[in-house]
């Protein structure tokens, strides 16, 4: 198939650092490449890719603070490859805010799918509704029950490198929060636990706002400790080397990148039942998933007693990127074949 995959304008495919959606493009991107399809990646020009790569900004806006707004970037993006959409079979967009890709969906000659990477407010599905016919693929069946009332044709569960994970038997005696310093995040109910239990937390996350003036005030450097924002091969290092993954997450997240990734370490995770958990953490195997704070507290140490290989391997069988792939190419074959019908 001629696909054009559309990433965010943000930062580079692959990013630097964090970005779960620029991530998940980047490791669809490639395995479709490496399946023989002809993809286009339509991306910044300090992207890298095997893919033939369409780019009209040099960077992204998340490093150049003239990019404003960034909406305009993100929209001449996914123009750029509507305007070429007769040379395609099927256009990808990877919605990292909102679907502005629904505007094309009427003028394209091409189907157009959408990939939504957040979890949207009522408001947002009623007005995506305007168009019933575009098809959305959902990354869990928690985000898939938001979009209730719109064209989800499948739901495909996120996919990691796991070959690039490295296990670990033996980890060192910490706990690890990694994700953005956000409230939602529960990084301040990480710290609550973490003195609870009496153990070392280390937070790596990019320093913002939100940690300088709720979470700075809680590091000491000794108990809680600020490590900064981790590229991929200090995550894989800190996820090893932590007793447990902690997340006590407080909005319904739509997935949970980082505990696909924590286990894939061998890393078991404790976590809140929100959103995506029970998806993503087989209870009991992979982690241990909590009702509340407290049961939390009282009964996280449960967790070492995992076996540190069995979380290993069951994440490579569950989110094994080849998996997402296949999952890809065949949402992608059955729009193909209703477009020609």
């Amino acid at each position: 198939m001629r696909i054009a995959h559309i990433a965010p304008v943000a930062t580079t495919i692959p990013p630097p650092k964090s970005g779960s959606v620029e991530t998940m493009t980047s490791l669809l991107t490639e395995g479709l490449v490496a399946r023989g399809h002809d993809v286009t990646l339509f991306a910044t020009a300090d992207s890298r890719t095997t893919a033939r790569l369409h780019a009209i900004f040099p960077h992204g806006y998340w490093h150049d603070e003239n990019m404003w707004p960034w909406e305009l970037y993100e929209m001449l993006n996914l123009a750029a490859a509507v305007e070429r959409a007769r040379d395609f079979d099927i256009i990808h967009y990877e919605a990292a805010y909102y679907p502005m890709s629904l505007a094309f969906a009427r003028l394209s000659p091409t189907p157009i799918v959408q990939t939504l990477h957040h979890s949207p407010s009522a408001a947002e599905v009623a007005l995506w509704s305007r168009y019933p016919e575009a098809p959305f693929v959902a990354i869990s069946n928690e985000q898939a029950r938001l979009l209730s009332g719109l064209n989800v044709i499948d739901t495909v569960l996120h996919g990691i490198d796991t070959d690039n994970f490295v296990f670990r038997q033996k980890p060192d005696d910490y706990l690890l929060f990694l994700g953005r310093f956000t409230e939602g995040k529960g990084v301040l109910q990480a710290i609550e636990i973490a003195k609870r239990v009496k153990m070392r937390l280390i937070l790596a996350a990019a320093e913002d706002d939100y940690y300088r003036e709720r979470v700075a005030p809680h590091v000491d450097g000794r108990h809680v400790v600020y490590y900064g924002e981790a590229d991929f091969e200090a995550k894989v290092k800190l996820y090893g080397g932590a007793r447990a993954l902690i997340y006590p997450i407080q909005a319904r997240e739509p997935f949970g990148l980082v505990l696909a990734e924590a286990m894939a370490c061998g890393t078991p995770v404790v976590a809140l039942d929100r959103g995506a958990v029970r998806e993503v953490v087989d209870e009991g195997v992979t982690g241990m998933i909590f009702e509340d704070l407290e049961q939390m507290a009282n009964e996280l140490p449960r967790v070492f007693d995992l076996d540190r290989r069995r979380v290993h391997d069951r994440a490579v069988a569950r989110f094994g990127a080849a998996r997402m792939v296949d999952e890809y190419v065949a949402v992608y074959t059955r729009l193909l074949e209703a477009h020609r019908d």
